[in-house]
């Protein structure tokens, strides 16, 4: 391809950083950089902590053991998300009860949550589709009226907002990915943010394989022992200076993407306005990040020619999400609630245009071109 959907950020201290955890002989968890990763989410989130995980998957794994989620619970969600929403509570012998998305946002409609609320329900997870906010006022009314936990998959919403609350320190709970694919990336990578310090010490059991031993690293204990239930969720310290250098130009790194994405907007307006394809829709309480850009085409077959057309002539775009409820697992571990009247038509619909931080204006002007032939 000459032009690829996605290519990783790397910053330019990264490989010096890198070096330095080598040189300190620390290239374990929980190293310098990874305090240091944790310190700079708390400051930008106002969370009570951030812990640093070995992906959002695990981020959300401990999200639920710190809710208690137990065989015969449910936990209600979009269907239009990556498999790891559900898989974190399916582990936990949970159910995945499935709600119809918004067709402008793509996010879970919170209008259709209350009714998929039982006796059993232990949890909602909005995801923050695009890093653009969900409804979150509503659906907290929603939890503490019912007295539900609000996880928040934010795997895609570092740096975004709702009503100026960051993404992922609303809820309970919230959880961040740092995959290759992110606008922040360690390769592999995640980190659960935790809004009630209550539960501070229990998660860091939880990521430290069940034992005390952050509490020992801290001179409180002098000795660590098996505590309680939990796994390996600590990243190498290597990840985080990987991560760390591109933290140090966040904002930088948001301002590049941001730019692009409104070049889309704006030079695929006229395509919109002619009734050719949808944009994406930003609702005025929420400040996006970027994450990505898409168009929705008339149906999955325009779809297909117009990802053929692209990839004629060199450029990479991807559609999304194939809807969970459909697949063999959703069908053995889930069930929609109500009806699918937008998740699966709108996700046959949709598909991902070049996004990243090194790409350059001639290259995105060179993808413009070409989605305008299509069209022409």
């Amino acid at each position: 391809m000459r032009i690829n959907f996605n290519v990783p950020p790397c910053a330019e201290n990264a490989i010096e950083y890198i070096k330095e955890c080598i040189a300190a002989e620390k290239i374990c968890g929980d190293g310098a950089f990874t305090k240091k990763c944790n310190s700079w989410f708390e400051e930008r989130t106002a969370s009570a902590k951030c812990l640093l995980t070995t992906s959002c998957t695990h981020a959300t794994e401990m999200a639920a053991m710190l809710c208690d989620i137990k065989e015969g619970d449910e936990v209600i969600m979009p269907s239009y998300t990556f498999v790891s929403t559900a898989d974190a509570f399916v582990l936990r012998g949970a159910k995945a009860v499935f709600v119809d998305i918004r067709p402008d946002t793509m996010n879970i409609d919170e209008k259709k949550i209350e009714a998929a609320v039982t006796e059993k329900t232990k949890a909602i997870v909005p995801v923050h589709y695009a890093g653009v906010a969900c409804e979150m006022d509503t659906i907290l009314d929603i939890a503490k009226r019912h007295g539900l936990f609000v996880i928040e998959d934010a795997a895609q919403g570092v740096l975004a907002s709702y009503k100026g609350k960051a993404l992922g320190a609303i809820g309970d709970f919230g959880c961040y990915s740092f995959h290759e694919t992110k606008n922040y990336s360690m390769g592999e990578g995640g980190a659960l943010l935790i809004k009630d310090g209550k539960y501070i010490e229990r998660a860091e059991i939880i990521r430290e394989k069940g034992t005390d031993r952050s509490k020992y690293y801290r001179g409180q204990v002098d000795k660590y022992t098996w505590q309680d239930a939990g796994s390996s969720y600590l990243p190498s310290d290597m990840n985080a200076a990987y991560l760390y250098a591109q933290l140090e130009i966040a904002d930088k790194i948001n301002e590049k993407r941001l730019k692009i994405w409104n070049r889309y907007y704006t030079e695929l307006k006229e395509l919109e306005e002619k009734g050719k394809i949808e944009l994406p829709f930003v609702p005025e309480e929420c400040v996006h990040n970027a994450h990505m850009f898409y168009i929705k085409t008339e149906d999955i077959k325009e779809r297909t020619a117009l990802k053929a057309h692209m990839e004629a002539n060199g450029i990479l775009t991807v559609f999304h999400y194939i809807p969970l409820h459909s697949a063999p697992a959703g069908k053995k571990y889930g069930r929609f609630s109500g009806e699918d009247v937008y998740t699966t038509k709108e996700s046959e619909r949709l598909l991902r245009l070049p996004l990243y931080y090194s790409l350059t204006e001639e290259d995105q002007g060179f993808v413009i071109e070409k989605l305008k032939e299509f069209y022409a």
